[in-house]
């Protein structure tokens, strides 16, 4: 009887941010985009909800610069995680990637996290509107339903400056040459030049909305993309009666000062005349500041290091422990109520009131 080699047995362990992000591959994918991708050092799958991100620290020249980037890659495929990322006009931590990264170099990164995702939000049919890398999320999601093969209707709009330019293309593309369950529908703003295009041109409007998905008032709708592009989408929704209540749109760009301002008439508000002390036990460091400081720049003048991504309430990215004293935090859906429930706050938009204790 053969006894199978029990050492070549080893237990399968899940990514949770504390090994190093290995780069294993580099696929350019459009003009100043590119895909990385990543195993994690020691060998461990990688689980999360499509749509979801993860913050990697960049070793830029003058130190470590934090960025928050959605897994282009679906969780149904658990041996790589891959982020695809555009530079942008001034982009620093991406264009530090595209110049620098190679295969071989490992990064730093917080486990995945997020609420943009349709597991969330399961429904029948589903309309997938992007611009630009807000593909990525979309990506993810719709190659989950593609590999699961659960029942999904799916219309899948992504808008671009020019036909070269839509990333996934071919890759979505083949997806929905094998299934019917794919619609896909591209709007570009300009053809390229000397190649005819004979898809929608112009920018995304209500006219399109109603050519493209007939159905759009049945459909869960995600939209991700530049903040004008999801308000000119949401505006379009709203003008046709859409119940927004089946909306959902992820960002990493600063919100509106309305949406910031969102707080209760009796909330404590900070005072910059009034001084408050906050202690970071760990490093057994204590800082006098403002109220109207954050704590996150209370720690970086007293020389401690938070990882922190957006900088305005949304990735999560600093999130900390508080163990003593009040926080005026108004956050941006960076973070959910069972972890506040339990004494976590997010640095970046926290200001101390009197004396306060972070486990930092």
């Amino acid at each position: 009887m053969n006894v199978p080699n029990r050492s070549l047995a080893q237990p399968i362990n899940t990514w949770d941010g504390s090994a190093m992000l290995e780069c294993v591959a580099v696929l350019p994918e459009a003009p100043n985009v590119v895909t990385f991708s990543f195993a994690a050092e020691d060998r461990s799958i990688f689980s999360y909800l499509p749509g979801q991100f993860v913050t990697l620290e960049l070793p830029v020249p003058g130190g470590p610069l934090y960025r928050t980037y959605t897994i282009s890659s679906t969780p149904s495929r658990p041996l790589c995680l891959t982020v695809t990322v555009k530079a942008q006009e001034g982009s620093i931590g991406t264009r530090w990637m595209l110049d620098n990264l190679k295969p071989g170099m490992k990064l730093k990164s917080t486990a995945p996290g997020g609420t943009f995702t349709s597991h969330h939000h399961r429904a029948e049919k589903y309309l997938f509107i992007s611009a630009g890398s807000g593909i990525t999320p979309m990506k993810s999601m719709t190659t989950w339903f593609y590999d699961t093969g659960r029942p999904s209707d799916i219309v899948f709009v992504n808008c671009a400056k020019r036909p070269s330019e839509i990333i996934f293309r071919e890759t979505l593309e083949h997806m929905a040459s094998r299934t019917d369950q794919l619609k896909l529908k591209w709007v570009v703003e300009e053809s390229d030049r000397f190649r005819p295009w004979a898809g929608y041109e112009g920018f995304f409007n209500q006219l399109m909305l109603g050519l493209i998905a007939p159905d759009y008032l049945e459909r869960e709708v995600f939209c991700c993309g530049p903040e004008p592009f999801m308000q000119a989408v949401r505006e379009a929704l709203q003008g046709l009666g859409y119940d927004m209540e089946k909306y959902h749109q992820e960002s990493f760009q600063a919100p509106t000062p309305a949406q910031a301002e969102d707080y209760a008439e009796d909330d404590v508000i900070p005072d910059e005349d009034t001084k408050a002390q906050v202690h970071f036990a760990n490093s057994d460091v204590t800082a006098t500041c403002a109220e109207t400081d954050t704590i996150l720049s209370a720690a970086r003048g007293a020389g401690l290091n938070i990882p922190s991504g957006c900088t305005f309430g949304v990735c999560g990215t600093c999130k900390i422990k508080k163990t003593k004293g009040d926080v005026h935090m108004v956050h941006n859906g960076g973070i959910t109520d069972d972890d506040i429930d339990e004494g976590y706050i997010l640095a970046c938009c926290s200001h101390p009131i009197g004396e306060v204790e972070v486990e930092v």
